[in-house]
């Protein structure tokens, strides 16, 4: 990664600019071009550097719920419960922990009952019954950014 990446993934990350071509925007600012800037962030999509490109909005602000859930997952039901919980839309994280609730995530739903929904059908479908639903009650942070 070089200091041009540097600068890519800075502006991305704390100043995405909103206009119709954004990456234009972003190459004129590192003074590059349009194309080259397309190819280093796909590159490090690729490289897994870049996981996602998009807005995060205040889900409660808008009347949606979310959890963070942990999973107590036997070893040979993990491949089919990840499969499962990655296929709701609602899913924003899901990883392995090294802990007895071994398997963590967080869902978004429009509303407690679709969340209540998610988690009843996710028990069926993978008969992992053992899921703790734990509901921020405060929030801390909400950006994460860092200085490349």
């Amino acid at each position: 990664m070089d200091e041009i990446d540097k600068k890519i993934l800075n502006i991305l990350q704390k100043e995405f600019p909103l206009t119709a071509q954004p990456f234009l925007v972003v190459a004129e600012k590192c003074g590059i071009s349009e194309e080259e800037t397309l190819k280093r962030v796909q590159k490090m999509k690729d490289e897994g550097i870049i996981r996602r490109i998009g807005a995060v909005f205040d889900g409660a602000k808008l009347g949606r719920v979310s959890t963070l859930c942990a999973a107590r997952v036997p070893e040979d039901k993990i491949d089919n419960f990840v499969k499962v919980v990655n296929a709701h839309k609602g899913v924003t994280h899901n990883y392995r922990r090294d802990h007895d609730y071994n398997i963590w995530f967080t869902v978004s739903a429009a509303n407690a009952d679709e969340l209540a929904a998610f988690l009843n059908n996710l028990k069926e479908k993978t008969g992992v019954t053992d899921i703790l639903d734990m509901r921020a009650v405060k929030t801390f942070k909400i950006n994460a950014s860092f200085d490349i």
